[in-house]
Order: structure tokens, then sequence, then C-alpha cells
């Protein structure tokens, strides 16, 4: 529904801690370190950045993107100085057929050109030109076929090569992959094409660290080809249903593995027992497995792991003593689970955790009684439990707790009160009807706070005179509330904010924009189900860090908001309505 704020009850969460994208870079060179150190992006003007003038060089490349077409090559260049010339034609969508010939023989090092529009087999010609130099390749999206891939034979050095969502080489192709023997990382994510007879390609990838075939529909039986990879450390197979418990067997000799992610595969417990020799797994992601309370044994005696995920699972309190010996544990994901307080007392001894999801769990206010013990906990899930405000006195002690999630539980305003000796905090949601101005007055001691979420909250114009307190905060979410433009006013001025979501206040005008105008900082704004008007469209244009904007079900049209995205707003990719 247009402009909705929505809440996740049953959609499956991501865990931060387990995130599985590559980095967009993959870096040896001092060089390149400096070149993304220095946030070399888009440059749709060369504009003063925080009132200093661009830098020379800044103002060369612009110069050099806006007259590509009158240079035929770039080869006679320094290297780094042809790396910050291709990255800015990629992030300005520059970069063409024409353009990416005068890169021919250029020694690049890193080439990313993840989803960009235009990809196929004859870039690969100028991408292979730079031989022995080419350290990293992303192509995820391309229509790159097994001809383009035949091409990469003369990169000798590559050690990152990314093919995620490419759907034109097939298993053949694979195989011209096979000699880079100084691959570290390879990443095909949901591709048909990886296929058993395929993944024989992998078994001379002797240096691969890290192998990532996540969404892959058609690996079961291939994993036989991998036994000879002792320098494997991550293998990522999530959401990989045709994964069964003979695929565990043949992981199980990868001895070196420390991260192993399968959730939402067809493994079930016999499967995890085949894991019990993996003594040097760190990470063990099994959320949405068909597992039982059975497997808990199993995992009790890898002693190494210093992160569980057994999101929903189904899981009951059985069992869970089993892994109360794993010490090392920081963070441990039970979400969607069928536990309840009974299963928290096998907690106490995990005096190492810094993370723990118990979102949707049967967690009462008296379970919570069993964390008092955890003094490292930096990070809280208690989503859609049954705490309340007497289970609040058990987290006040927890002085090092940064990220606590109490949306849809039964805390009250007068409940927050505990939560003032909680002067870590950072990261706070409270999600719930019940709070209202008095329970964010009692909040008033957390000016630490950077990101604070009252979704549903009955916040008025008089209560946002308290978000003054909050010197520091970058992300602030009031949605459904009753606010109008005096209530802005109490907002305009925290110039921190980076992200202001304010939607589902009805009576906001155009007066909001114009107050909000000040944010320059803004990346994303939401202001959606408003009185907003294509005239108040003005009012952005000195927010020219703004990259989303959402102004769904307002009096507002894509067309207009494109004038003043071209002529305004260089860094806006995303808005609604589009």
């Amino acid at each position: 529904m247009g402009g909705i704020c929505s809440r996740k009850r049953d959609q499956q969460v991501v865990e931060d801690e387990l995130h599985r994208g590559n980095s967009r870079m993959y870096c040896r060179s001092a060089s390149t370190k400096w070149l993304r150190a220095t946030s070399w992006c888009s440059m749709a003007t060369p504009h003063l950045r925080g009132g200093s003038c661009p830098s020379l060089m800044e103002l060369c490349i612009y110069k050099i993107r806006e007259d590509i077409d009158n240079y035929s090559s770039f080869s006679i260049l320094p290297r780094d100085i042809s790396q910050q010339i291709f990255n800015e034609l990629v992030d300005s969508h520059c970069l063409t057929d024409v353009s990416l010939e005068a890169f021919r023989d250029c020694a690049l090092q890193d080439i990313y050109l993840a989803e960009y529009p235009g990809v196929h087999d004859s870039w690969m010609d100028v991408i292979s030109s730079q031989g022995p130099s080419l350290l990293a390749v992303d192509i995820s999206g391309s229509q790159v076929t097994d001809v383009g891939l035949r091409f990469l034979k003369d990169c000798s050095n590559l050690q990152a090569l990314t093919l995620n969502f490419c759907d034109e080489f097939s298993e053949h192709g694979l195989k011209h992959i096979s000699g880079l023997s100084n691959l570290t990382l390879l990443s095909i994510r949901k591709s048909s094409t990886v296929t058993p007879d395929g993944m024989r390609a992998f078994s001379n990838l002797f240096n691969l660290e890290k192998l990532d075939l996540e969404r892959c529909p058609e690996v079961h039986g291939g994993f036989v080809h991998l036994k000879g990879l002792k320098k494997l450390e991550s293998l990522n197979i999530g959401c990989c249903k045709c994964v069964i418990d003979s695929d565990m067997k043949a992981i199980s000799g990868l001895t070196n593995l420390k991260e192993l992610l399968i959730s939402n595969t067809s493994v079930t417990d016999l499967g995890i027992t085949y894991l019990r020799g993996l003594q040097k797994l760190t990470t063990l992601d099994m959320e949405g497995c068909n597992i039982t309370a059975a497997c808990l044994e199993s995992i009790s005696v890898l002693v190494a792991l210093d992160c569980l995920n057994l999101n929903r699972c189904g899981l009951p309190d059985d069992g869970f003593e089993k892994i109360s010996g794993l010490k090392r544990l920081k963070r441990l994901s039970l979400g969607f689970n069928n536990i309840t307080d009974a299963c928290l007392v096998h907690f106490q001894g995990l005096s190492n955790l810094e993370y723990l999801n118990l979102d949707s769990c049967k967690i009462g206010d008296e379970g919570l009684a069993n964390l008092t013990g955890l003094t490292r906990l930096k990070s809280l899930e208690l989503s859609d439990t049954e705490v309340g405000g007497s289970g609040l006195r058990y987290i006040a002690g927890l002085n090092k707790l940064e990220n606590l999630n109490l949306s849809f539980t039964l805390v009250t305003d007068n409940s927050l009160k505990r939560l003032s000796r909680l002067t870590s905090l950072k990261l706070l949601n409270l999600d719930a009807r019940q709070i209202t101005d008095a329970g964010l007055a009692n909040l008033t001691s957390l000016s630490g706070l950077i990101k604070l979420d009252l979704f549903g909250a009955r916040i008025s114009d008089s209560g946002t005179a308290y978000l003054r307190y909050f010197k520091n905060l970058q992300s602030l979410e009031i949605c459904g509330g009753g606010l109008t433009d005096a209530g802005v006013k109490n907002i305009k001025d925290i110039v921190s904010l980076t992200q202001l979501n304010l939607s589902q206040n009805c009576n906001l005008t155009n007066k909001t924009l114009e107050l909000v105008s000040g944010l320059t900082a803004l990346r994303s704004l939401n202001v959606s189900n408003s009185h907003i008007t294509n005239e108040g469209l003005q009012y952005l244009k000195p927010l020219k860090n703004l990259r989303t904007l959402n102004l769904e079900s307002c009096k507002v049209t894509a067309a207009e908001i494109k004038k003043v995205q071209s002529a305004d707003l260089p860094n806006l990719v995303s808005f609604r309505p589009e």
C-alpha cells in the first residue's frame, strides 16, 4: 500500500551478524585503498563540500568525464589515475562501449560493474587486457556468456570474481575459471548454471578461501568436487533447497571451514551430525532448517562457535542445556522459535554474549532475570515478546547495551524510566501504540541515541520538544502519530539527522519540507501520506545528499520530482512516486 510504513512480524529476519553481501571492492593495492578512502563517488558537479573547494584531482576527473569522447586511450597514465577515471565513469553511469575501449591495457586492478547496464562479452575483452594486474572483477547481473568468461584466462592473478545473478553463461563456461588458481573469493549467487558437473571447475581453485553459492538451485551432489580446497574458510549455500544431508557429509572433510551458512536448505538432524568434525567452525547459520532439538547435541561439540543462528527452526525449550557449554558464543539468534522463559536459564553462563535475538519467542518478564549476568551484551532483540514494564528492571544493569528492540511488546511509558541507566544505548525501537509524550520524556537521559524508532507511538507536537536532548540522533522515525508542522519545528535543528521518516502524519504540509530544508545531512526522507504538493518540492533543493525520497499518497507527481532531481538533487537515486 502506497506510503505505508510496514512492520515485519512474520517476514524473515536478515541478521546483521550473518550479512552475506560482498564488499564493493576487493583491493590489495595501497593506491586503491586510498582511492576508496577518499570516497570517489559520482560528481554530477564538483560542488563545494563542507565549505571547502574541490581538489585539483576532482576537477581533473570531472573534466575528463565531461570530455570523455576526446580520449582514445588512458594507458600512458599512472594506474591509479586510470583507476579513478574508470570508477568515476562507472559511478556516474557514463561508461559505454566506446569509452571503455580507452581503458584497454591500463593495468587496472579493480573492475566493479555489478548491475551496470550493457555489460556483455565484448567488454570482457577490454577487462581481460588488464592482464596480471587485475585483482578483482564483479560483473553481477551482466549478459556475459561462456565466450566472455573465456577471456579471463589471461588474468592469472585474479583474486576475487563475482558473477551473481548472471544467467547467460552455462556450466561449460565455468571451466574457463578453473585455471584461476589465485582466486581467494568466488561468488555465483542465484545461478542455475552451477550444477554438480559445473562445480568440477572449482576443484583446481586450491587457494579459494570464500565460496558463495547462495540460492543456486542445482548444486546438490557437487560438493564432492570441493574436497581438495583445504584453504576454504567460508561456504555459503543458504537458500539452496536442493541441499540435503548427503551434501553435509561431502562438506565434512573441509576441516578448515570457519563459516558455514546453510539457512533454508533441506538439511535435517542427520546432516548436522556430519559437521561434528569441523572444529574450527566459528559461524553456523541454520535459519529455517528442518531440525529438532536432537541436533543441539551435535552443535554442542563445536566449541569454537562464536556465532549461531537458529532462527525460524521451530525449536522448543528441550535440549538447550546442551549449548550452555559453548562459552565462546558472542552472537546467538533464536528468533521465531517456541522457546519460553524456561529456556533462558541455560544462557546464564554464556558470559561472552554480545548479541541475543529472541524476536517473537514466548518470553516474558521473569525470563529476563536470567540475562542479568550477560554484562557484555550490546544488542538485545525482544520484539513481539510478552515483555512488559517489570522485565526492564533486569535489563537496566546491562550498561554496555547499544541496541534494544522493544517493538510490539507490553512496555509502557512509566516502565521506560528503567532504561535511564543505559547510557551506552544508541539504537532504540519502541514500535508501540501505548507509548506517548510521557514515555519520550522518560528517555531524555539517553543522550547518546543515534537511532530512535517511534513507529505508531502517540507523539504529539509538544512531545517532540523532548527530541532536543538527543544531540547525536542520525535516524528518527515518528510514523502514524498526530504530528503537524508545529511539531516538525522541534526536529529542524537536529542537524545530525541522515534519515527522517514522518510518514502517516496526514496533517503535514509543504511547511514541513521548508522546515527540514536545513537538515543538509539527510540521505533519506519519507513524508508519505501527507498534504505535501508539487509546490513544496522547491524546499528540497538544499538537500544535496538526499538519496531516497518517499512522497507517496501526496499531491506530488513523478515528473515534478524528476525536474528537481535533475537540477538540484544530484545524488537522488530512488523516489516515490516514480
